[in-house]
């Protein structure tokens, strides 16, 4: 084997090898949305100055996953608003949040009606501060038996229930969480 054939073999390996090594998970906000229906998918959290933003819509078709936000997560407390186009019913909770109709990035979660938005009902996710995160949105009839979970996938339950539940992988001691965002 000649040098420059010598070369390519080693260029090659170290492409393979690096192919191979493992990388470090991309850390964002992901939601799933296992049921048959297409659903409208709502975020609020807390932006880089300190203060509340929501942004809608992301559309999601059946069976699909989105990432909402990129990047490690700052914060512990994320708001989630979903609506199922098919069937009717959502996702929703008591942490009041602005939005809109249409596509929307609001700052603030003061007066939403008075500065022209709807005020709706978001429900909390409680990250316990990992870096990333995945919400799983699904039908009663499709829970079946409850299994355990893959931390940071918590499992929500059919449209329409007023709170949804999150169902925590391991025991966590938790305090009463507030109606209201404002941590």
């Amino acid at each position: 084997m000649g040098w420059p054939s010598l070369m390519s073999a080693r260029r090659l390996l170290l492409a393979a090898l690096l192919a191979l090594a493992p990388t470090s998970a991309l850390a964002d906000f992901h939601l799933c949305n296992n049921t048959g229906s297409r659903v409208g998918v709502a975020i609020g959290y807390k932006d880089a100055d300190g203060g509340w933003t929501t942004e809608g819509w992301w559309n999601l078709s059946a069976r699909t996953c989105e990432t909402l936000l990129k990047g490690t997560l700052v914060a512990r407390y994320y708001y989630v608003y979903a609506i199922d186009y098919d069937h009717g019913g959502e996702w929703a909770g008591q942490a009041f949040m602005c939005s809109r109709d249409k596509e929307f990035t609001i700052r603030g979660t003061e007066d939403c009606l008075a500065r022209g938005f709807d005020r709706t009902g978001y429900f909390e996710v409680d990250t316990g501060e990992q870096r990333s995160w995945t919400v799983q949105l699904t039908d009663t009839a499709e829970q079946g038996p409850q299994r355990p979970l893959t931390p940071g996938t918590p499992m929500l339950p059919t449209p329409g229930r007023q709170v949804p539940s999150q169902l925590p992988t391991t025991p966590v001691p938790r305090t009463p969480a507030p109606g209201t965002p404002g941590r």
